[in-house]
């Protein structure tokens, strides 16, 4: 590829910081603005879960869109029809149809992801992609800017409004004009015929028959569920202990993953891949660990100390499971196996969001006209889960790559930056 100019890259940097500012401003504290709404446990996790199914969706929408549009017009049509579902999503308060719209707008964004990585991949060289990409982490952590400008400046206090809606719809209204200036990228599959079940990732379900392959997907969804309770309800529970500045306290994780993610490749150097993994799984003990103790005894350090170790989990954990099946599949199967994670994470938010709505629900009480969550729970089950999967994947994965010798520090270095990962969530 030619060397790519400065006009370039300042487009599409500009183009990741858009993108992933558009759903953090907004989607990080949704679970606060529903409970005052006066919305119950499984209203929360329905409307929670509009982000899992358009994951699940997306692939779909993606492989429309790979083979009909220029990418750059199709991220200028998903942005603009995102901005005017987030828009007519101010105005519900009612549980369905509040689900209904941030469904639509979440079956718009969530294909974005794919579409930019493909934009910024067409017209970046290969190594000079993670310097890009990280420009969608700033944009995350940026978002939490926008309550403290509101707080400071105008005086209002936005966490638990509509109005990080509207910021939502405005940056999707920024982020759909800029598109129509990115570099023209054509449809990159245009002409080619691919099923759903091999956009789905469906058809990798086969390397399941290798037993430690099956482990690996199996923890990654089981992982999942409890990654759900601070990912889908942090807020909510955050917002019932009085902190302020909800997204910029949430979003403290993105920011420290931003550097963590640096030394995924120096820990698989270091100790080989599956224990890298097992480091992310203890980070995911540690939070809800941190979460229960500090619901127990009211030490706000421990929620912070939950929020914070965000970037191990996303980083040593999710990533690293992208890395294993990127090595493990066959050459013809990467992309379908990396869409299978996709999905299975989707799945995992998707249980994980209605299972710990149940127990929100369960454990609610009304007092007058407020509801009273009794958060425990939630927060021991999750730390039981993390603990049962640290022990069993510990003791049962195995990265066979590794003994063949193929797990070398430069090697790593590469997949790692170029294996783009499946959640905001998380680390987005």
């Amino acid at each position: 590829m030619a060397k790519m100019s400065m006009s370039v890259r300042i487009r599409l940097s500009t183009m990741m910081f858009l993108q992933y500012m558009l759903i953090a401003v907004w989607f990080v504290q949704l679970t606060a603005y529903v409970k005052k709404l006066g919305m119950g446990g499984l209203e929360m996790a329905l409307i929670g879960s509009s982000m899992a199914l358009g994951c699940l969706a997306s692939p779909l929408i993606g492989m429309f869109a790979d083979r009909n549009f220029a990418s750059q017009k199709m991220l200028a049509a998903l942005n603009l029809a995102t901005c005017v579902l987030l828009l007519l999503s101010t105005q519900v308060t009612a549980p369905f149809p509040l689900f209904l719209l941030l469904l639509a707008a979440m079956l718009c964004y969530m294909p974005t992801w794919g579409l930019t990585s493909s934009i910024a991949m067409s017209h970046s060289p290969s190594e000079k992609f993670p310097q890009i990409r990280v420009f969608g982490s700033i944009g995350w952590v940026a978002a939490g800017l926008f309550s403290i400008v509101a707080q400071k400046v105008w005086g209002a206090v936005i966490d638990g409004t509509a109005i990080p809606l509207y910021c939502g719809a405005g940056v999707a209204l920024a982020g759909g004009v800029f598109a129509l200036l990115l570099p023209h990228t054509p449809p990159p599959a245009k002409g080619q015929k691919t099923s759903i079940v091999d956009v789905m990732g469906l058809r990798s379900l086969a390397l399941m028959k290798d037993w430690h392959f099956a482990v690996l997907v199996l923890g990654y969804l089981i992982a999942t569920i409890p990654f759900s309770a601070h990912w889908t309800y942090g807020a909510a529970f955050l917002e019932a202990k009085a902190f302020k500045y909800l997204t910029v306290t949430m979003n403290w994780g993105q920011f420290v993953e931003m550097f963590l993610m640096l030394l995924v490749p120096v820990a698989i150097a270091r100790v080989g891949l599956k224990w890298t993994m097992v480091v992310g799984l203890l980070a995911l003990l540690v939070r809800y660990g941190a979460y229960a103790l500090g619901n127990n005894y009211s030490v706000d350090a421990l929620y912070y100390t939950a929020i914070l170790v965000h970037g191990v989990i996303f980083g040593f954990f999710y990533v690293g499971a992208q890395i294993y099946v990127d090595r493990k599949a066959p050459k013809e199967m990467k992309a379908q196996a990396q869409g299978l994670l996709f999905l299975i994470f989707g799945v995992g938010l998707l249980v994980g969001n209605f299972v710990n709505g149940w127990l929100i629900a369960a454990n609610t009480v009304t007092e007058g006209a407020e509801k009273i969550i009794n958060w425990q729970p939630m927060w021991i089950a999750s730390t039981i889960i993390s603990a049962a999967l640290l022990v069993l994947f510990a003791l049962l994965f195995r990265d066979p790559v590794a003994a063949k010798g193929a797990e070398g520090p430069k090697v790593e270095e590469e997949e790692v930056e170029m294996t783009p990962g499946p959640t905001p969530p998380a680390g987005n």
